[in-house]
């Protein structure tokens, strides 16, 4: 999704990807395959880039260092990315500097969850120190034996109290290299088994004083960690304020709707950020923007279901990642615009229901 932006601004792309057959692989001409955990091949891959960034947070802290150290230009650098890496740096750094956080403790053992559970009551939230995504590397403990079972899984974790939020927001902010930053509308974002299946733009009833909160916690973060290239805040509201609960460093699925939904999508913000060119206008081009998220069934073959919703819906965007269908799998988005929540909301989840499953709503 950064190609076509990429060629309206003149930028060539390369990319590295772990199989020939990977989303980006198959439409970037200039491809690389590799491993990102193997620093010779990073080092092989930037000879000849301007400005190296990424589309995953995974790649070890230490050969982004040792490509900076080497003269490369890395976007984000990896002293702003460990940010979105470790969610343990990130709590520490987040609560240093005034952002509103849950209260959080490093634990290695059942009996450091149970003494953080005396002191800020169960259920308590283990999160794998590094990596996890979509639900996954989380665990909602209600008791000590579900504490030892997330310790099973052998990966470093932290704990954090659980949030009785009244929904998720997210918002997603820009910054450059020279201090340049802008703010898109701040989103609601639907979830279901830790899988976001739908976002709303701008996030519906949300009062202007909070709104522009929420903006202004994107952009201090993204200045007070130096971030480069966008930046997702994930955000809980609850009856007594906002909360952070996550951040990524990239585009993200919760601003996939500034495709048609944005007169700068965030993949062209992300492209202009990293490499300091001036930022672009993130004002809305519709009153309402849904996109909803396509996760596979059981049926690969998407292509009659496929038919019938650009014959239903003329003014439906479909976005097809190139991925092999799997239950549960993302395989796309699709997103509607106009002026009215619910009509919009409807027309994306008819699309959506219908491409997944068949059925209409």
């Amino acid at each position: 999704m950064t190609q076509p932006p990429a060629i309206a601004l003149g930028v060539e792309l390369r990319v590295l990807a772990n199989a020939p057959d990977e989303s980006a692989a198959r439409v970037i001409v200039d491809t690389r395959i590799g491993d990102y955990r193997d620093l010779d091949v990073l080092r092989e891959f930037a000879q000849g880039c301007d400005v190296i960034t990424f589309d995953h947070e995974h790649v070890p802290t230490e050969h982004i260092e040792a490509l900076i150290a080497e003269g490369h230009h890395v976007q984000p650098g990896a002293a702003a990315l460990v940010h979105a890496q470790d969610k343990a740096v990130m709590r520490e750094r987040l609560s240093a500097i005034g952002v509103p956080c849950p209260a959080w403790a490093r634990v290695s053992s059942p009996a450091d969850v149970t003494a953080f559970a005396e002191q800020h009551g169960w259920p308590v939230v283990l999160k794998a120190v590094r990596g996890g995504y979509d639900g996954r590397g989380v665990w909602v403990c209600r008791d000590a034996a579900e504490a030892e079972e997330a310790f099973a899984s052998g990966a470093p974790l932290m704990a954090e109290a659980f949030v009785p939020f009244e929904r998720e927001l997210a918002v997603m902010v820009a910054r450059s290299p020279h201090g340049q930053g802008v703010s898109y509308p701040v989103v609601e974002t639907v979830q279901q088994d830790g899988i976001c299946v739908e976002v709303l733009a701008p996030a519906p009833g949300l009062d202007a004083e909070q709104s522009a909160q929420a903006q202004r916690i994107g952009l201090t973060i993204a200045n007070e960690l130096g971030v480069t290239g966008l930046l997702a805040v994930e955000l809980f509201q609850t009856a007594t304020g906002l909360v952070v609960n996550e951040l990524a460093m990239r585009p993200h699925n919760s601003g996939h709707w500034t495709i048609e939904g944005s007169r700068t999508s965030q993949f062209e913000q992300h492209l202009r950020a990293v490499l300091d060119l001036p930022l672009g206008s993130p004002t809305m081009t519709a009153q309402v923007v849904v996109m909803a998220n396509l996760l596979g069934g059981d049926d690969p073959d998407l292509f009659k279901r496929y038919e019938h919703v650009l014959a239903h819906d003329p003014g439906i965007k479909l976005h097809f990642y190139g991925k092999q269908v799997r239950p549960g799998r993302k395989i796309g988005h699709v997103t509607a615009v106009g002026s009215n929540l619910d009509e919009v909301r409807a027309r994306a989840r008819h699309a959506a229901v219908h491409l997944m499953t068949g059925e209409y709503t």
